[in-house]
């Protein structure tokens, strides 16, 4: 990629990021119907033809938080193939999973309200359940490949997958509860020793 091309890309994200964070916090302040593209954008110093260049509706400005979600998602498969022969299959997802659950307690106030507003908006939480899908396919891939295992025959790769993902909506929703004030790598981590331990009644 050349120096331009680069800056270009850097230029785009940013831009991406900086709506995508207005569009938040002026959601969260106002509720979803009480906000308009005109508003985002002119709190952006944009024009609403310019949003449109970056999102395809008021909503997806909310939901989707990086212009790079798809490249985002490969490197999640990335990490997961890179990650040591020795770890067990699921503690390989786990350990790449780790970067994104760190990068939204370092984002902590915006990722609050973003999940506050998801949840008070069914077709968000349906909007943002599209969007997760897309990343299932590949990443299942990736665990039958790491555990020798068929997808189309083998229902384990895509257990590992539901069950870690279960493990990382339960972590969010107690972190969303707690307003942040624990660390979600921490609840994350206990998520999975529950799941480790075979759901065990606690004692």
């Amino acid at each position: 990629m050349s120096p331009a091309a680069g800056l270009r890309e850097r230029k785009k994200l940013e831009t991406h990021r900086t709506l995508a964070t207005i569009a938040v916090r002026l959601v969260g302040e106002r509720g979803l119907d009480q906000v308009t593209v005109e508003d985002i954008a002119a709190e952006a110093g944009v024009s609403a033809r310019t949003f449109f260049n970056y999102f395809a509706s008021k909503e997806d400005s909310v939901v989707i938080a990086y212009a790079d979600y798809v490249e985002r998602s490969r490197r999640l498969v990335d990490r997961l193939t890179a990650q040591p022969r020795e770890l067990g299959v699921r503690d390989a997802l786990v350990a790449a999973l780790r970067d994104d659950l760190a990068e939204i307690d370092a984002e902590r106030d915006e990722w609050l309200t973003r999940i506050r507003i998801i949840k008070e908006n069914p077709g968000l939480t349906l909007r943002a359940m599209s969007l997760n899908s897309e990343a299932v396919q590949p990443t299942v891939a990736a665990l039958a490949r790491r555990s020798g295992t068929d997808p189309a025959k083998d229902v384990y790769p895509s257990l590992v997958l539901s069950a870690v993902g279960a493990a990382v909506n339960a972590a969010l929703m107690l972190w969303r509860d707690l307003d942040g004030k624990r660390p979600l790598l921490e609840i994350f981590d206990e998520a999975v020793a529950a799941l480790a331990g075979g759901l065990a009644d606690p004692h």
